[in-house]
């Protein structure tokens, strides 16, 4: 369980370092007049979404071989990569 635990925060805090969330917080944070609230905003978001992560990941796992969703998720970061490389988004 707590292997679990640490490379789940270990996975995910190496993802979020330099994204463009992390990015627009600072950007919140330095017009903001109380940086507690935008960290209290941004935390609830990112439990949130993990929460949605977690849950989705799980329905998905009884109906779809673990293989097949590895793949799809491999893809879909590829396509946005591209994407993002070639300014599309």
């Amino acid at each position: 369980m707590l292997k679990t635990i640490f490379t789940t925060f270990i996975l995910v805090f190496i993802a979020e370092l330099g994204d463009k969330t992390q990015l627009s917080t600072m950007m919140l944070a330095s017009k903001s007049n109380s940086i507690w609230h935008v960290f209290l905003g941004s935390s609830l978001a990112l439990i949130l979404s993990s929460l949605l992560g977690v849950f989705a990941g799980s329905l998905l796992h009884k109906y779809i071989p673990i293989y097949y969703i590895q793949l799809i998720s491999g893809g879909a970061f590829i396509i946005i990569g591209i994407l993002l490389l070639s300014g599309k988004i």
